[in-house]
């Protein structure tokens, strides 16, 4: 009966090393996802910034296109060398403002979905772990 009693405190420091190897396991996965997150996030913002930055240009050509198509108009009543004056600084903004547009489009086709990445490693981690489980048996 001696021995009972000694190998309770050897169960029960292997079960206590066992819960801490686990909860550290459990800490570095979650800090290595948080850390892929916050990578993933700045990526987003990036993304975002620039679509933003090219929806703006565009818009900005394109009201500056119509305001000068309405001076154009104005001019045709003028001399004639405004009105050429006029149509090429329309055509110019029209061209920006359809380059603007078309890499706008091209950025919003391209963008990956967001926080794509760690939700992959997220799976990876719950089909691993469900690997690691005992299997039922039917």
């Amino acid at each position: 009966m001696a021995a009972l009693p000694q190998e309770q405190p050897q169960s029960a420091s292997g079960l206590f090393q066992s819960f801490s190897n686990f909860a550290g396991t459990l800490i570095a996965i979650a800090h290595t996802r948080l850390q892929l997150l916050t990578t993933e996030l700045q990526e987003e913002v990036r993304q975002v910034g620039a679509i933003l930055l090219w929806a703006f240009i565009a818009a900005f050509a394109a009201m500056l296109a119509l305001f000068l198509g309405a001076l154009a108009v104005i001019f045709v009543f003028w001399d004639t060398h405004r009105i050429a004056a006029a149509l090429a600084m329309i055509a110019l903004f029209l061209v920006i403002a359809i380059g603007a547009a078309l890499m706008l489009a091209k950025k919003l086709r391209s963008k990956s979905p967001m926080l794509d990445d760690t939700l992959a490693e997220l799976a990876k981690d719950r089909d691993y772990l469900k690997s690691r489980l005992p299997k039922e048996q039917s």
